[in-house]
Order: structure tokens, then C-alpha cells, then sequence
């Protein structure tokens, strides 16, 4: 399975993007038909009024007729009585159908950003949140574009009909020029288009940096990398205000071109229907008649201009928005379950991926098995074979539960089954006891188990110290907490789920020796002494690692070492070294 990773920029299928964006106005068919129907007919009574103008003079002012006014009058008012409720009630169905769809595209992206199964598209986090948010609302205008197109087109037709019936030269002129310059318009949206893709490509990843430097700026400031971090997001921002400021003079070119041929046409119609007026083939009512027209219809061609503009920067956000959609799955998913596992031997043999080199490893029910990796890229790489987010192409060897071949069991199980906790701890905004529980199975014991897993990694006082205890409110990525206490948080949320197989990755770099301590006895006596559940520490700590059965040493991605902590202490200096603090 290939999973070479798609570049952000990298264009998208036409007939793709064609599919997604026929699909956003198929699913909303019923309620845009009504809403086209009510624009169309608002734009035919915005057309209709120079005519109704027109007619007054004739019928009534030219006349002096006093009852044809009357009558005038009343059908001015019902005129745009008709007007003002079409547009009110159409532009509600429209904009109900297009908020659908920027939703539907929304938990699309959500569900597939959330994949289990990863998605192979080179997007940083930051990178994949612009396209669920700013590119899913973008693509979904295009719903706006047609609908605005469809009600444009309306009054365009009804006045050409009027043109054409008041004078058919007139009329035909308007039926030429309009199509000419329609097609002018359309030779401007490519490069329209393809300035879009640059400037947004650009800017999701400027977001991305934004997104990714907020998060980890606690730890910027702590290596003193404040300021190569400000350095990178000012090129990138400097890039990307470059390719907008391209993708801008191109639009205002488009807007110029489309107000200037317009007002050239407008000035076209209105200097032959003054010279019709004066050779009398015109009345006075049918020359203000021709006017009105002439100066309405710039607007809907206007809105064709604009149209087409929404539509080719729609286009290039629905591309990018396939880009993430159509993504290939960096692992497979096409096991079978299996069924309720309460003790299970996790092992990996002759596994080579990245630095690791023919890794054999395996932890027994019960084990607590320490392991220390000289090179911490021997510990993501680890980590991740662990959680099975490498690509099968990307690595060798087998990885099993219980001598069943781990890729033959659904990554839903296999994670229920073996949950892996990274290093870094993700806290989301809300209540705090929620965030604990948030990857726990439900039942009548989770009370009971939030706090044996609270007291075990010395969480206690992070909950006592609020008044509303597990009820407390926690902001985005719990920063108002310190790193330790979100590190014994997220401990605390790992040892809830109560896995068979838990995994560990530096839990409590951040806790001080006093609590650290506290917390490696905590986890002894919740996992340690269980049968049935097995832990792996993927650490350096000497208080974790007296607490486990066994420890391994990875070192140049090989395991050269294995043994109780207390003999490779004893025997090992490299070990001490990587150890004692």
C-alpha cells in the first residue's frame, strides 16, 4: 500500500472537485429549487420595475389619466411587495442549504482528520484544521455562486425579452453582448483560480506554524527558541501575504474588467435607444424603459463577474478539501475482533523501522517491562509500531497479541486492547472530569476507577485545589495548569481506561522528584500488581523504572541490554549515566 504523503498544494482531480461540489447542490436539491425559484422571481420584479416605470409614464403621466396612475400605483406597490417577500423567503432557503453543507463538509473533514487509520496527506495539525474550517466554508460558497448566478441570469432574460419586445435590434444587441462578455469574464478565472490555490495553500500553512508555536510555547521559551520560532512564522507569513497580495491584484483586475466592460455595454444600449427616441421609434416611456434596463442589467452582469469569482476560489478550496477526503490511510483496518481479552502477551519480532534494527520484544500478562531508549527516536519509533501508525510498507518483522498476528485485528480493537499514551498531554476545553474519563469504557464502576487511576498518579491535589473539584473548567489545553499537573492528568486519564496492555511514553518529566515518586508508586500499586494488565515505560526515570520487572536497553536501535533495573545499575555505566539524575 503506498502512502506517499500529498503535498498541501498538490491540485486536486478536476472531475473531483466537480463531484464534490455537484454533491453539496445535489443533497440540498429540494430546498435550493425553492430558493432559485423564489431569487429567480425577485430578480424578475427588480427587472420588471423600469418597466412598470415606463408604463406609468406612457399610461398615465403622458395621458393625465388619473385612474391609469391609480392603477399604476397599486401595481408598483404589489410589485414590490412581491419582491420583498421572494428575496426574504429565497435567500432563507439558500443560506439554510449552505450552512448544511459547510457543516456536512466540516464533520467530514472532523471524521476523517480523526481516522484512526491516519491519513497520508503531508498536513501538519494546523495545516488540517484551515481546511476543516476556512476551506470547508470556502468550497460550500459555491452554493452562493449558483444560486446568485441562476437569479442574475433571471434578470438578464426578463429584460432582454422587455428589449426585445419594445424594440428587437435593441434586444438582440443585448442577447449578443452578453454571452461576449460572459465568455471575456471566464478567460480570468483560471488564473483567478490557480492565485487562489497559492494563497491558500500559503496561508494554511502560516496557520499551521501559528497553531503548532502556540501549543509548545511554553516549551519555546524554555530552550530560548522564541525567536528562530518568530523568525519562521515571520517568512512564512511574509510568504503568504506575498501570494495573497497576487491573488488580490488579480481579483481587482477581474472586478475592473467586469465594471468596465459593463459600463461600456451600458453606455452602448442607452446612446442607440436615445438615437431610436429621436427618430421617433421610441416612446418617452419606452426611452426611460431602455435606460432603466440598460443601467439595471449591469448589476446582474456584475453578479456573473462575481460569480464566477466565488466559484474559482470555491473550486480551489474544494481541491484541498479532496486532498484530505481522498487521502489513502497510512495502515490498513481489515481485521477481525477479538472478542473480550483481559490478559495478553504483546510481542514484536525482527522489527526494523527507522533506526530500530531486528527488534525483538515482548511483554508478559502482568509484566511491567521498563524500557530505555539511548535515542529518543528509538522511542517514537517504537511508540509507533506499538500504536500501529506505520504504514505496513514502511516497516519489517511482525508485531502480535497473543501470537495473533496484530494486523489481523481491527485497529479499534487492537487500540481498546493496547492504549498507547504519548509524552505529550492534550487536555481539551470543559470539564475536567470529562477530560479524565473522555477514553474510558462507561459502567457503574467508572466513578471508582477515576479515582483509584487520580489518587495512583498523584493527582489528588490538582483536584482538591479547585472548589469544584472534577467539575472544575478547564481552558483550551488546560493552560492555566502547570506542565506537571497536566502531565499527572493525563496519567491519570490513561490509568482510567484500564487497558490490558497500557503504554507509557515519559509520564513525568515534568513532576518533581517528591510527586514523581509518588507516582511511580501509585501506578505499582494499581497495575503492578494485576495479573491481567500488563504496562510498558518507555522512560528514563529511576523512580518508574524501580518499580518495574524488567528493563531493556535500546541503544542504536538495537536492544543491547536486559535485566532488573537494580542489576544494569550495578553492571551497566552507560545505563547509569542514562538513569541517575
Amino acid at each position: 500500500m503506498s502512502t506517499r504523503a500529498t503535498e498541501p498544494d498538490d491540485p486536486a482531480p478536476p472531475s473531483a472537485v466537480r463531484r464534490l461540489l455537484a454533491g453539496l447542490v445535489w443533497r440540498q436539491k429540494s430546498r435550493l429549487g425553492l430558493g432559485w425559484l423564489l431569487l429567480s422571481l425577485h430578480q424578475a420584479c427588480e427587472a420588471a420595475v423600469p418597466i412598470a416605470i415606463g408604463i406609468t409614464i406612457d399610461v398615465a403621466v403622458a395621458t393625465r389619466d388619473l385612474t391609469a396612475l391609480a392603477w399604476c400605483i397599486g401595481g408598483t406597490i404589489a410589485l414590490f411587495t412581491v419582491l420583498a417577500l421572494a428575496w426574504r423567503f429565497g435567500a432563507r432557503q439558500t443560506v439554510i442549504a449552505l450552512e448544511r453543507e459547510t457543516h456536512g463538509l466540516r464533520m467530514r473533514l472532523t471524521r476523517r482528520a480523526l481516522d484512526p487509520r491516519g491519513h497520508a496527506t503531508g498536513l501538519s495539525t494546523g495545516e488540517t484544521l484551515a481546511v476543516a474550517t476556512s476551506d470547508a466554508e470556502k468550497a460550500a460558497l459555491f452554493i452562493r455562486a449558483i444560486s446568485m448566478g441562476i437569479a442574475a441570469v433571471m434578470a438578464i432574460v426578463v429584460s432582454a425579452i422587455a428589449l426585445l419586445w419594445i424594440d428587437a435590434p435593441l434586444g438582440i444587441g443585448v442577447l449578443v453582448g452578453v454571452p461576449v462578455l460572459l465568455g471575456v469574464l471566464q478567460l480570468v478565472g483560471p488564473p483567478l483560480s490557480r492565485r487562489s490555490v497559492d494563497a491558500q495553500a500559503a496561508t494554511a500553512t502560516t496557520t499551521g506554524l501559528a497553531t503548532d508555536f502556540v501549543t509548545g510555547l511554553r516549551t519555546l521559551r524554555g530552550i530560548g527558541a522564541t525567536g528562530r520560532a518568530a523568525d519562521r512564522y515571520r517568512a512564512s507569513s511574509e510568504v503568504a501575504l506575498g501570494k495573497s497580495l497576487k491573488a488580490v491584484s488579480v481579483t481587482g483586475v477581474f472586478q475592473a474588467i467586469t465594471t468596465g466592460l459593463s459600463g461600456l455595454f451600458l453606455a452602448a444600449v442607452a446612446g442607440v435607444a436615445g438615437w431610436f427616441t429621436l427618430s421617433g421609434r421610441l416612446s418617452i416611456g419606452e426611452l426611460i424603459t431602455v435606460i432603466g434596463l440598460a443601467q439595471f442589467i449591469a448589476e446582474p452582469m456584475r453578479t456573473l463577474g462575481m460569480c464566477s469569482q466565488i466559484a474559482a476560489v470555491a473550486k480551489a478550496s474544494a481541491g484541498r478539501v479532496i486532498g484530505l477526503l481522498a487521502a489513502p490511510p497510512v495502515v490498513a483496518d481489515s481485521g477481525t475482533d477479538t472478542g473480550t481479552v483481559e490478559a495478553v502477551e504483546l510481542s514484536l519480532r525482527g522489527m526494523t523501522h527507522r533506526n530500530l534494527t531486528g527488534l525483538d520484544l515482548s511483554v508478559a500478562p502482568g509484566e511491567t517491562l521498563g524500557v530505555v531508549c539511548h535515542d529518543p527516536a528509538d522511542a517514537d519509533a517504537l511508540l509507533n509500531l506499538v500504536n500501529r501508525t506505520v504504514a505496513t510498507d514502511d516497516h519489517d518483522g511482525r508485531l502480535t497479541l497473543g501470537g495473533i498476528p496484530a494486523d489481523t485485528i481491527t485497529l479499534t480493537d487492537y487500540r481498546r486492547i493496547v492504549h498507547v499514551e504519548p509524552h505529550r498531554t492534550t487536555l481539551f476545553e470543559g470539564n475536567l472530569g470529562a477530560n479524565l474519563t473522555a477514553a474510558a469504557a462507561t459502567g457503574g464502576d467508572l466513578a471508582v476507577r477515576t479515582d483509584r487511576a487520580v489518587t495512583a498518579a498523584a493527582a489528588t491535589d490538582v483536584i482538591d485545589s479547585h472548589p469544584d473539584g472534577l467539575n472544575r473548567h478547564l481552558d483550551d489545553q488546560g493552560r492555566s495548569l502547570s506542565g506537571g499537573q497536566r502531565q499527572r492528568l493525563g496519567l491519570a486519564r490513561a490509568l482510567v481506561t484500564d487497558p490490558p496492555i497500557l503504554v507509557l511514553h515519559d509520564p513525568t518529566t515534568a513532576i518533581d522528584a517528591a510527586t514523581e515518586e509518588l507516582a511511580a508508586e501509585g501506578l505499582a500499586a494499581l497495575r503492578g500488581r494485576n495479573p491481567s494488565r500488563s504496562t510498558i515505560l518507555i522512560t528514563s526515570s529511576p523512580a518508574l523504572l524501580g518499580k518495574t520487572d524488567r528493563v531493556v536497553v535500546i541503544d542504536a536501535g538495537r536492544l543491547v541490554r536486559s535485566g532488573t533495573h537494580h542489576d544494569l545499575l550495578e553492571a551497566d555505566s552507560d545505563y547509569r549515566k542514562a538513569v541517575l539524575r
